[in-house]
Formats: structure tokens, C-alpha cells, sequence
């Protein structure tokens, strides 16, 4: 649809990326900065040429992010942008102006960018990104064309992983279903050594004859909550291959061959029951509960009769 836009020259006023957190909004949004300045001139972003790299490194005069570390986009925010979209463009065919959560513009801010919206110049794109969009004025959106985010399909995220990102299998594999299908969310969980971090979780908890959790404290709730996560999804895992699907279809592809080994110690009224107790113990997590003795006692009634046979 913006490649449509871009070639029929219909791309100026406001713009509406709508849908779930990280499934790529902002990053479309800069690309889409990039391409209609691009001095390649090929109707996409190059990547490599100078107003591309200053659009990646936010250092392009003619583009800019707006969003706030506080509660709201104040009206300051659109008064600059509406003094600065009036004026011509230093070195770029387009000023570019993306609004990220957009939800959170006041109602002086709206009112503001209504006026600008409904005669915007020429030589210029502003970008609402919302995953609220119901919390925008609705005059505001109807002054957009709106576009519909979606996650990606669990395969083509993993394949958009590994062969524009590097990663390999494995990596791609966990990251394509942990991020449910939101791209910005695979992309940031990639800077982090996953896998490590995950598998360090499960030998813990699981295979360690004495796992410790001393070094938990209360303030470390969120960590914990990830945790649980990660452990839930193991146990999803047992349940998946012991009614008989591939070892290749699970989350923890990585560790098939310990999935294979442990899912005969479990029953599946067992493993239902463990699957309500994790979901219990993250339930706990709100309250102000020891969480060391909280994974002690997960533990215990995770390994407190496992079967030998399922």
C-alpha cells in the first residue's frame, strides 16, 4: 500500500499506523522516512546513502520524532512542529514528522494538529503511531489514512530474522515465538544473548539438583515474572511432544533432545497441574509474597511425584 502511495505520489498530509506494540509501526514509519527522501531514487530506502543514515542516526533536519518520556505529548510539541512544517525543507524533497503513541496528545495538542492536519503543506508526511487509536480524536483520524499492524506469521518472522538479521536457527526459531509475531519486539530481544538467558532458567529450576533463588529479593518481581514465562512455555513444550508432535514445532527447539528425555516423567494431569500452579505463583507475584520461597515451593510441587511413565 505505500509502495502505491510513493509511486502515485499521493503520500502528504497525516498518516495512521495502528496495532499492537512492537510489531514494527515506528520502524515502518522511519523507512518510509527514509524512502520518499532516499537519493537513490527508487521508491524504497537505500540504507546507505547520506539522508538515510542521518534519518538511522535522528540527526536529519528535516525529520523528526516526536514522542515524551511523561504521560502526554504536550501542546508545546505540535506549536514547534507547526513552526517548523510551515518552513521550507533544508536539504530534503519531504519533512517527515512522526507522532509516536499518539493516544497520549492532550486535547489542546489534538485541537493544535487537527488545524495543522486539515491544510497541511505540500512537502510534508506526518505519522500518527497509535496502539490505542480508539483514544484519539476522531477528527484527527478521520484527517488520516489509516494503516492496520498486524503480527507476522511465526515462520516469515523467523525466516525475516534470519536472512535480513543474521540469526541463526535456533535463535530465529525462539524469537519468532516469544515475540508473538511482533517484529520490533524480536529485534530488540535480539541484542540480548536469549537463548543463554532462557536455557540458564530452565537448568536452574529444573535440573539442578540445588537450584538457588537466594539471590532474589523482592525488587526482582519482574525478572521472576519472566521467568515464570519461560518455564511455563517448557512445560507447554512436555505437553506438545508427548501427544506426539514434532520436537522441530515446540518453543525450545533448542533443547528437543532434553524435551524428548523428561516428558515421560510427567503425566498430563500432572503437567496440568503444574501449568496451574506457575499460573498461581504469577498471580502471587502481585502480592507481597517472598519470592525465594515462592520458585522453592514451585519447585517442590513441580518435581513432587513426577510418573515414570506417561
Amino acid at each position: 500500500m505505500l509502495q502505491d502511495y510513493l509511486e502515485q505520489g499521493r503520500l502528504q498530509g497525516g498518516l495512521l499506523f495502528t496495532g499492537p506494540q512492537g510489531v514494527g509501526k515506528k520502524l515502518v514509519a522511519l523507512t518510509l522516512a527514509k524512502a520518499v527522501n532516499c537519493e537513490q531514487l527508487q521508491m524504497d530506502s537505500c540504507d546507505r546513502c547520506v539522508s538515510c543514515l542521518k534519518i538511522d542516526r535522528n540527526i536529519h533536519p528535516d525529520v523528526r520524532l516526536i514522542e515524551s518520556d511523561e504521560s502526554e505529548i504536550k501542546i508545546e510539541d505540535i506549536r514547534q512542529l507547526q513552526r517548523e512544517i510551515s518552513l521550507r525543507p533544508y536539504e530534503a524533497r519531504m519533512k517527515v514528522f512522526i507522532i509516536n503513541d499518539a493516544h497520549r496528545l492532550t486535547a489542546e495538542a489534538s485541537g493544535a494538529l487537527l488545524k495543522i492536519l486539515e491544510e497541511p503543506p505540500g512537502n510534508s508526511l506526518i505519522i500518527l503511531i497509535s496502539g490505542k487509536p480508539a483514544l484519539l480524536f476522531k477528527t484527527v483520524v478521520s484527517r488520516c489514512k489509516t494503516l492496520k499492524f498486524r503480527p507476522i506469521e511465526r515462520q516469515r518472522l523467523q525466516e525475516v530474522l534470519m536472512k535480513e538479521h543474521g540469526l541463526d536457527l535456533h535463535r530465529a526459531h525462539y524469537l519468532a515465538y516469544v515475540s508473538e509475531g511482533r517484529l520490533g519486539s524480536a529485534l530488540r530481544l535480539k541484542e540480548t544473548d536469549v537463548l543463554r538467558e532462557k536455557n540458564a532458567v530452565i537448568d536452574n529450576f529444573l535440573f539442578s539438583r540445588s537450584p538457588s533463588f537466594d539471590h532474589l529479593s523482592k525488587e526482582d518481581r519482574f525478572k521472576v515474572r519472566e521467568d515464570l514465562n519461560i518455564l511455563a512455555t517448557w512445560f507447554r513444550d512436555i505437553f506438545w511432544v508427548k501427544i506426539g508432535m514434532s520436537p522441530s514445532a515446540t518453543i525450545h527447539e533448542d533443547r528437543k533432545a532434553d524435551l524428548l528425555k523428561i516428558r515421560n516423567r510427567f503425566s498430563f494431569p500432572e503437567l496440568y497441574e503444574i501449568m496451574k500452579a506457575i499460573t498461581r505463583s504469577i498471580f502471587y507475584l502481585e502480592h507481597n509474597i517472598n519470592v525465594k520461597l515462592l520458585l522453592y515451593d514451585l519447585r517442590n510441587q513441580v518435581w513432587k511425584g513426577p510418573s515414570t511413565s506417561g
